[in-house]
């Protein structure tokens, strides 16, 4: 699937956060079920290989726990907040979804090693090239998702550190 990556140019935070809405939510929310299932079968149907990734299925089970509540912290607090022009008590709810990016970082990472950076190995049935595939584009999404909301979208409504001084 081609999926583009490219932000809407805009100054328009509501414009922002419609374009992370249906480009990143929605895709996290189909990319991770079918990643799931295939990795299942990848794991029972290879489960003597060597190569075979034990605890894939569990790992992007644990991952799609934690971004779904993500998201929904996103859309039913975050969000509204910035789509009405921001709040004083949005940079709380940034922060604990800053830490939280973090987090899905330190999770792809597992992901990454648990699949040779999705590099399936030589020999590998359709299933197991289409699921690495499905993990790199899951990877480049979220990395892409995460960048869009800490670079651009999150500083919009966040003291800087000029007016944090000058509030000291």
């Amino acid at each position: 699937l081609e999926r583009s990556s490219e932000t809407p140019v805009t100054e328009s935070p509501e414009v922002m956060i419609d374009h992370i809405l249906a480009r990143y939510h929605a895709v996290h929310r189909e990319q991770l079920p079918e990643l799931i299932r295939m990795a299942r079968r990848v794991e029972a149907v290879h489960r003597d290989s060597p190569d075979v990734p034990h605890g894939l299925a569990e790992h992007l089970e644990i991952m799609e726990a934690e971004l779904l509540d993500h998201m929904d912290k996103e859309e039913q607090v975050l969000f509204p907040m910035l789509q009405a022009g921001g709040h004083p008590q949005a940079a709380d709810p940034i922060h604990v979804l800053r830490e939280e990016h973090t987090g899905h970082g330190q999770m792809l990472e597992r992901l990454m090693a648990l699949t040779g950076d999705a590099t399936p190995p030589q020999g590998a049935c359709n299933t197991w090239r289409a699921l690495y595939a499905g993990i790199a584009q899951l990877s480049d999404d979220l990395i892409n998702h995460i960048h869009l909301e800490n670079n651009l979208l999150f500083p919009r409504f966040e003291p800087s550190a000029e007016t944090q001084a000058v509030a000291a």
